[in-house]
């Protein structure tokens, strides 16, 4: 398969930068007690539309997409600004965080993987390179409000949706499957897992409860008497 099949439209990247954006300010806005300010609100919006793109291009050893042209920065400020001035209004609405973050992290898994296959990264390094694009976002949005990174944390399926999706993606090409429905379908996985993760409180086990089985008491405990 040519690298021309993998053409990613510019249009299509900064469309993902602004959903981003617009979900980053969203859920910065929301935490008034932190004092934030419309420029604060604004930065961590522009970080989480960008962050896993960056993250995405700097793996691929590549200059980052938001550095090659002049309309991602004023679409990611314009986005995280319509988050901020709107999130009021938006924040009515039910699950629309969660809706669109799902939605961020599909796309950006499907641009991640399709470009790191573009440049002749193998299947499974691309699947990483997706999942990462997909997660960088958000992990760089959970910095910069300080709080604990979600997809670290019990319920959030964060990285199980994305690699659920870009896994998807890669299997899809390598049979053949023209890539632009292999990333349709990618972005439609990804969201199904994380809104169903979110509806029926989906989660992996706690490591804390892995203590609890017995074989694994009883390992700890074989080395306890080995020490």
């Amino acid at each position: 398969m040519t690298q021309a099949a993998f053409f990613i439209p510019a249009w299509a990247d900064i469309l993902a930068i602004c959903i981003g954006s617009l979900q980053g300010a969203l859920f910065a806005a929301q935490f008034r007690d932190r004092r934030l300010d419309l420029l604060g609100v604004a930065i961590i919006g522009i970080a989480t539309g960008f962050g896993g793109g960056i993250l995405r291009d700097l793996l691929l050893n590549e200059l980052p997409a938001a550095m090659q042209s002049n309309w991602y920065l004023p679409a990611a400020t314009i986005a995280a600004l319509v988050g901020m001035f709107l999130e009021r209004v938006l924040s009515r609405l039910s699950k629309v965080i969660t809706v669109l973050d799902a939605l961020t992290i599909g796309l950006f898994g499907a641009i991640g993987t399709t470009k790191a296959l573009a440049v002749g990264v193998p299947p499974v390094p691309a699947v990483f390179v997706g999942a990462l694009s997909a997660v960088g976002g958000s992990i760089l949005r959970d910095l910069l409000l300080n709080l604990p990174i979600a997809i670290m944390q019990v319920g959030s399926l964060y990285a199980v949706a994305a690699l659920a999706g870009t896994s998807t993606l890669a299997v899809l090409v390598a049979f053949g499957v023209n890539v632009t429905v292999a990333a349709v379908v990618c972005v439609v996985v990804t969201f199904g897992v994380r809104v169903l993760a979110v509806l029926f409180n989906w989660s992996l086990p706690e490591q804390r409860r892995l203590e609890r089985l017995p074989s694994l008491r009883r390992f700890r405990n074989f080395r306890n008497f080995r020490r």
